[in-house]
């Protein structure tokens, strides 16, 4: 069931027009995981708006604790609730909830009907930056998303794609990335939006999986660990990982896309190995 939430309530075509900024993530609270950059960019800007795509249902859902006796029709419920609240709070231009079963993301014939999805919002929006899964996530329902996104900008004309796409951070992190490859993205301007965003997802958090501190632990180490030699730049940074090459090749596959900066991953690697060996002989 697509659900099409406008927090401050415009016409839906007005709301369209408006959007800057887009995330498509798979799961209820992924997007303010991942691309909260958007949203922190967005956030009371006047000019900048940012729009959330969401997926699945929200039916297959760990649920524990307060929640462990729910039914699939209720814990989409929640969910559903839970994602139009973030928007809310976060003051999205709009939050659409497209409601597949995440089976339905994962296989290849009945996929199709997300992709055609997914390119009817970005014709209607023409976000100028895109955030979206990265290919070295370990959820598979993450990869199948992307997957999507990137069928449905293929569909696209040159001129009507996203100016900026990004691979971002949730079921594992890009600190492996060399550094010539990461796209750094300041995310400190609203710790407290930052941190109420992730806790509004009760039904995620209450289980004993801290994504609070969790999300907002990865994003200081990012900022901490990402330069050696130098000061921080800011407090907190989402790692991404730039997926325009995928649009500008077509023959590129997400399989050799990522192979090819786990080759340059490896090469780094080893050529430090190999330098400080070398100088003990």
């Amino acid at each position: 069931m697509m659900d099409f939430f406008i927090p401050d309530g415009v016409p839906e075509s007005e709301a369209m027009k408006r959007v800057t900024h887009m995330g498509i993530g798979a799961h209820q609270d992924d997007l303010e995981i991942f691309a909260y950059h958007g949203i922190e960019t967005c956030y009371e800007s006047g000019e900048n708006w940012f729009a959330g795509v969401t997926l699945t249902d929200g039916g297959g859902s760990s649920r524990v604790g307060p929640y462990e006796h729910c039914t699939d029709d209720q814990m989409k419920a929640i969910r559903y609730s839970e994602q139009n609240k973030a928007a809310e709070l976060g003051k999205y231009a709009l939050q659409v909830q497209l409601g597949y079963p995440s089976s339905h993301i994962k296989d290849t014939d009945r996929s199709l009907g997300v992709v055609d999805e997914i390119e009817k919002l970005l014709r209607a929006c023409r976000p100028r930056i895109l955030y979206l899964h990265n290919p070295a996530d370990k959820h598979d329902t993450h990869i199948a998303s992307l997957t999507c996104c990137i069928a449905a900008l293929r569909r696209l004309a040159e001129e009507e794609r996203p100016e900026e796409v990004y691979g971002c951070e949730v079921w594992r992190d890009l600190d492996w990335l060399n550094d010539s490859s990461k796209v750094m993205l300041p995310v400190d301007r609203y710790p407290q939006l930052a941190e109420d965003l992730i806790r509004l997802f009760d039904s995620q958090v209450a289980g004993g999986k801290d994504y609070v501190r969790a999300t907002l632990g990865r994003r200081l180490a990012n900022a901490t660990f990402f330069d050696a030699r130098n000061s921080d730049q800011a407090k907190a940074y989402t790692a991404a990982i730039d997926l325009m090459p995928m649009l500008s090749d077509p023959s590129c596959t997400l399989e050799t896309f990522i192979e090819s900066h786990l080759a340059a991953f490896r090469q780094n690697v080893l050529k430090r190995i190999r330098k400080v060996d070398s100088n003990r002989v």
